[in-house]
């Protein structure tokens, strides 16, 4: 027997939702096959096996939080290595101890019924023992995304009950949305309306605490936000934030991006400003090093490689995947890469390779028009770039008023590990390159 522990899937994960159970339990297990999915702080993960066997056991239910390191099921030899009770796999389903192999599926069901001084109905342990024992038996499942499973959960759904319309009858997000939507112009049934999160607050808190005036409603906190919540909290309460603004002239940069975009018109490759500012940022840190540090428990970090990590927000939150060794890297392998993680954070596919070992972060609102702001530090890093929009701005030039395109930047620096003038030299570095863009390249 191989017991199957929760991973750490991100460097700030501690720990995680059971998002579905891909392997059933007596399913064939080869190295490499997707045993389950995992929502962790930054996205809906794939953890595979490491190794051959057959999962006999699923120690945890879907929608479980787990803490790292905790058992969430076992390997076997074969698929009759399972405890009798390995069938439900749930733990408040079955007793620890499992029953013999050869009692009758009749004494099971009342061996795990609740002890004598919890009495419940006859039918109840029965039901629910069958319930566990078709999931556990490897009986079909309704194919499905990890975000509408969770959306199910939220809307209190029965998934198996909702039809697909994606690949093989997939159910996706939208097939949750119309059924929700139908279930709200018919009536919820019952059962369901108890599950509805926004009609049973949690912890049995009286509605009458939210009748105050603004017709509130408490909603379901994905495990992404709450660790978003708190590690935003954290970095603001821990770090002393500084700023810095400068605001650049960034018509050679316009002048430069279009250029280059013509040069890469054939590969299909296109680069955007945020490109061109991260691939700045990058080649910035490398003549700036005591900017690319961390302060760790007291303890001052110089990272010898550039990690840039590019924001992107999700629905459920944010998350901040890198691209690692960003000053060695191209300007259209970055702008390949940057898309290519943004597409996996978005659907949920991102490896904790993927999101860690960030030394810097570069977060843009300019698509939103946002003129500037400042961001919060992704610590343990020691700074963060804000990028606002590109506008016209009127400047003097040469002794005359004329418009030009202008972008702001305000750097986020952690004054544990980063002093004024140190931030401030490595911003006006990196506002010279990008209004002489050449620099970017050589």
């Amino acid at each position: 027997m191989t017991d199957i522990y929760m991973p750490r899937l991100s460097d700030t994960m501690e720990e995680g939702v059971i998002s579905s159970w891909v392997k059933q339990v007596g399913d064939k297990v080869a190295p490499g096959d997707v045993l389950v999915e995992i929502e962790t702080d930054k996205a809906v993960m794939e953890y595979e096996a490491y190794e051959e066997g057959y999962l006999v056991k699923q120690s945890v239910n879907e929608g479980d939080t787990v803490p790292i390191g905790s058992v969430i099921g076992v390997l076997g030899d074969s698929p009759e290595a399972a405890p009798d009770d390995s069938g439900a796999g749930k733990p408040e389903e079955g007793e620890k101890e499992a029953a013999p192999k050869e009692a009758p599926a009749k004494e099971e069901a009342e061996e795990r019924q609740p002890a004598p001084q919890q009495p419940a109905p006859q039918e109840t342990a029965p039901q629910e023992t069958g319930k566990a024992e078709d999931k556990g038996a490897g009986a079909p499942r309704t194919r499905t995304s990890p975000l509408a499973r969770r959306l199910a959960r939220e809307y209190g759904l029965d998934i198996d009950e909702i039809k697909g319309s994606g690949p093989k009858g997939r159910v996706v997000r939208a097939d949750i949305e119309a059924a929700a939507k139908e279930r709200g112009e018919a009536g919820p049934a019952e059962p369901a309306a108890k599950e509805t999160p926004a009609q049973a607050p949690a912890k049995g808190a009286p509605q009458e605490e939210f009748d105050d005036g603004r017709a509130s409603e408490e909603l379901t906190v994905t495990n992404m936000r709450k660790v978003v919540a708190r590690r935003m909290l954290q970095s603001k309460q821990e770090a002393p934030h500084f700023y810095l603004r400068r605001t650049i002239d960034a018509e050679a940069l316009k002048a430069f991006r279009a250029d280059i975009n013509e040069r890469l018109a054939d590969t299909g490759v296109k680069i955007s400003f945020n490109d061109l500012i991260v691939k700045a940022a990058a080649t910035t840190l490398r003549r700036h090093p005591r900017v690319n540090s961390s302060w760790v428990d007291g303890r001052l970090l110089r990272h010898h490689r550039i990690n840039v990590g590019v924001a992107v927000a999700l629905d459920e939150g944010l998350v901040v995947p890198v691209v690692h060794d960003t000053d060695k890297t191209t300007l259209s392998e970055i702008a390949t890469r940057t898309r290519e993680l943004a597409g996996k954070a978005r659907d949920g596919k991102l490896k904790p390779q993927e999101m860690g070992g960030g030394t810097f972060s570069v977060s843009n609102l300019g698509m939103f028009g946002i003129d500037s702001f400042s961001a919060v530090i992704n610590t343990p890093e020691a700074a963060i770039l804000a990028v606002g929009a590109m506008k016209q701005e009127a400047v003097v030039r040469d002794g005359e008023v004329v418009a030009r395109n202008t972008i702001a930047l305000e750097l986020s620096v952690d004054h544990r590990a980063v002093d004024g003038a140190v931030g401030a030299e490595f911003l006006k570095d990196l506002a010279e390159t990008l209004e002489e863009p050449m620099r970017i390249i050589l």
